[in-house]
């Protein structure tokens, strides 16, 4: 007696696997109890009763057990006829094999023909939870598996809060895919949807066909429904086609083609839409990426990143997977990369699109990056940092410019466990040919040679200390640095990629003013930093309190880096661990001229687990571009009962009084099934046909979402986890 290999994956996607119960939910069974035998020994038949009838007819009676090499039956009765090569069993019949349980009250096969069939069944899945009845379940080692009038569900018994009843689902031999009519699928009882027909894979290969559709509703778009379709065209390509109907604008297709081969991976994106119904413009809308990765060799690697939209509010419009309302470049970008001990170089071409009425910026036409590094004699290190740059902004108004840079530096360290010398000296040798140079008041040619020297001190001391009535370990780490670089002048030179950087604690030791290097400032100061940390006797840190300050011991030549006092800003920062559950961590920047604050950040979290968090959070900038920031946040994950789960996140502009978003999700959860609901209200961020961008308008949306489990659905609770926890940040430990 053999038994069908493909009787086990009996109903729709149910090889998917079972998602993490929230409740007491049934395990899923496994078959490690069912004993088999060798293809060589062929059936083996127990029973307490056997009576034989002139070697035709054998008849057992009594806990009969028929075990095979695929199946193992119990059953009260059961009768082999050796004349018609028939055997029949009754009596609390038990079918078992390694994928699959089923419970039936008569069983009927054929040694012949190698047909099996079990009436009035009820079946439970191996390996993943799953269950369900069937009126009839006929298996045959030639043409497969049909069950008849079959019900399916992942649901604990008693409970079923969803189930699928079908007329007949089949599941031929070697065929990947299997066919059900008439399928009704039920919810809390009531029938929902129907399908008179479909196919559906029953391996846990890759498959094409339609994947789980998303609803939602928003101001913009109004209703929408995307369903996706996944073509699987071979082991290493694939392709996502998404038709996304939206009642105000219209409907766009998305789609997405992937590739994997030995050395190189990418992925190519579209999403047009011919016309939006929500705008006067006719002209189609769309988004574009291609992102490839390849391997040239053991050393060397190359790398494509292209996106593009077709107008500025196509993201604040439709949304988008990869960008989003706060984005003011879509990047652009092909290089290679050449890797080795001593020796990496990198050859780039930077490139992107402007959204909206933001400042133009230079293109990097290529980039020729060269680092290397190596030991020399005394401990001493040799290190080169260079490259070659060609920027060009692309309009009429600004010069074009190749830059080629070069700094050989020494530097000598020294490190031990109670602190660490760094000594290094650097020669920075940048020379520029700028066209059109006179026309900016620039020069054509400019040559700069900036000598840089710095020296770099750290202690740490340790002492036995009470904290908070506790043993602990508090540590004192005083450091310093010196930093001197010559002055040239450089209002000569464009400033092609170089911006102004901010500082905190860690910025004190930085070393620079800028990013890039069209301006690098004259300096001659000293950074004081001292860091106090209190450890348990498990090497655990409770608290780390930061304090520093930059002491200019001459004024800057250079415009760009001028200031008005002889120091930076106090920096504070702050991490402490309050309580097993309680977190904070702060950081201060505090004017030492006008004893004001420049910048704060503050957040306190309570954490009682993953999902279970509260965090307030308030940040403040006096003074970025122009406008004063001044913003108090509420992120929180919190379970309401067993079933029920409450993400939210709310933001408020404090200076203009006002919301700036909102998030709310709230779902819940059972063994078999989730539903989810979520309320979002945020500034949209618009553009005006200036290319000016909207700070007064909002946009509302709710997105509702329902999962079967056992059908291919993901963790839902994580997803929505992880939505609501958007820009959350957890306190800074270093051995948390």
């Amino acid at each position: 007696m053999k038994s069908n290999r493909t009787l086990p994956f009996i109903l729709f996607v149910l090889s998917a696997p079972a998602i993490a119960q929230v409740t007491q939910c049934p395990a899923p069974a496994n078959a490690a109890e069912i004993r088999l035998r060798d293809k060589s020994t062929g059936i083996e038949v127990k029973a307490n009763r056997t009576q034989i009838e002139q070697d035709q007819v054998a008849e057992f009676a009594g806990k009969v057990q028929i075990i095979s090499d695929t199946a193992q039956i119990n059953a009260q009765q059961a009768r082999i006829d050796k004349n018609t090569q028939q055997l029949t069993a009754s009596g609390e019949i038990q079918y078992r094999d390694q994928q699959i349980n089923v419970k039936s009250e008569d069983v009927h096969l054929s040694f012949k023909s190698g047909q099996l069939s079990m009436d009035n069944t009820e079946y439970r899945m191996l390996g993943f939870v799953g269950r369900g009845q069937a009126q009839r379940i006929a298996l045959d080692k030639e043409q497969g598996i049909e069950l008849q009038d079959v019900t399916f569900t992942t649901c604990p018994e008693g409970d079923e809060d969803w189930q699928i009843k079908a007329s007949s689902i089949s599941l031929s031999k070697n065929n990947i895919w299997g066919e059900a009519e008439h399928t009704r699928f039920y919810l809390m009882g009531v029938p929902v949807f129907y399908l008179p027909y479909f196919r559906f894979p029953v391996t846990e290969q890759r498959q094409s066909g339609l994947l789980f559709p998303v609803v939602g509703s928003s101001d913009s778009t109004g209703l929408s429904y995307a369903q996706p379709y996944y073509w699987n065209i071979a082991d290493n390509y694939d392709a996502t086609f998404t038709p996304r109907v939206m009642v105000n604008r219209g409907v766009q297709l998305q789609t997405e083609f992937r590739y994997l081969g030995d050395s190189q991976s990418g992925q190519l994106d579209l999403e047009y839409l011919d016309h939006d119904r929500h705008t006067d413009d006719s002209k189609p809308r769309y988004f574009y990426r291609i992102n490839h990765q390849a391997a040239l060799s053991d050393n060397w690697q190359s790398n494509i990143n292209i996106n593009g939209i077709s107008d500025d509010n196509y993201i604040v419009d439709l949304g988008s997977d990869f960008y989003n309302r706060a984005d003011t470049h879509l990047y652009r970008s092909a290089g290679i990369n050449y890797f080795s001990d001593n020796l990496n170089f990198s050859a780039e071409l930077q490139d992107f699109q402007i959204i909206g009425d933001h400042p133009d910026s230079y293109r990097a036409l290529p980039e020729l990056r060269l680092q290397y590094s190596q030991p020399w004699v005394a401990g001493l290190e040799f290190n080169l940092n260079s490259e070659l740059a060609y920027f060009d902004k692309g309009t009429a108004d600004a010069p074009t410019a190749t830059r080629f840079h070069i700094a050989p530096s020494l530097r000598l360290p020294l490190h031990a466990t109670w602190g660490e010398f760094i000594a290094e000296t650097t020669l920075l040798q940048t020379n520029y040919i700028q066209q059109d140079a006179e026309r900016f008041g620039l020069k054509e040619n400019v040559s700069r040679t900036i000598g840089r020297g710095r020296l770099y001190g750290a202690l740490a001391f340790e002492r036995e200390t009470l904290f908070f009535g506790k043993g602990n370990t508090q540590t004192l780490e005083p450091k310093i640095q010196y930093l001197y670089s010559s002055y040239q002048d450089q209002s000569n030179i464009g400033i092609y990629d170089t911006t102004r950087l901010q500082n905190d604690f860690a910025g004190l030791f930085r070393g620079q003013e800028f990013t890039g290097i069209d301006r690098i400032s004259d300096t001659n100061q000293v950074s004081l930093g001292l860091t106090t940390r209190i450890l348990d006797n498990n090497n655990q840190e409770h608290l780390r309190l930061s304090l520093g300050q930059i002491f200019y011991l001459s004024n800057n030549k250079v415009l760009e880096a001028h200031k008005d006092n002889d120091r930076s800003a106090l920096a504070a920062e702050l991490d402490w661990r309050l309580g097993s559950k309680w977190f904070t961590h702060a950081e201060l920047q505090i004017s030492t001229d006008t004893n004001k604050v420049e910048k704060s950040s503050l957040s306190l979290d309570y954490r009682l687990g993953d999902n279970k968090i509260v965090q307030l959070s308030h940040r403040f900038v006096r003074e970025l571009s122009g406008e004063e920031i001044d913003q108090l946040g509420v992120t929180t994950s919190w379970p309401i009962s067993a079933n029920w789960h409450w993400v939210g996140r709310w933001y408020k502009d404090i200076d203009r009084n006002r919301t700036i978003e909102s998030y709310a999700g709230v779902q819940y959860e059972s063994c078999c099934w989730a539903l989810q609901i979520v309320s979002q209200r945020y500034l949209t961020n618009r553009f005006d046909v200036l290319g000016g961008q909207s700070t007064e308008d909002y946009e509302s949306g709710i997105i509702l979402k329902f999962v079967f489990k056992g059908m291919g659905g993901k963790n839902s609770s994580r997803a929505l986890l992880n939505d609501g926890l958007f820009g959350y940040r957890q306190p800074y430990f270093l051995n948390e």
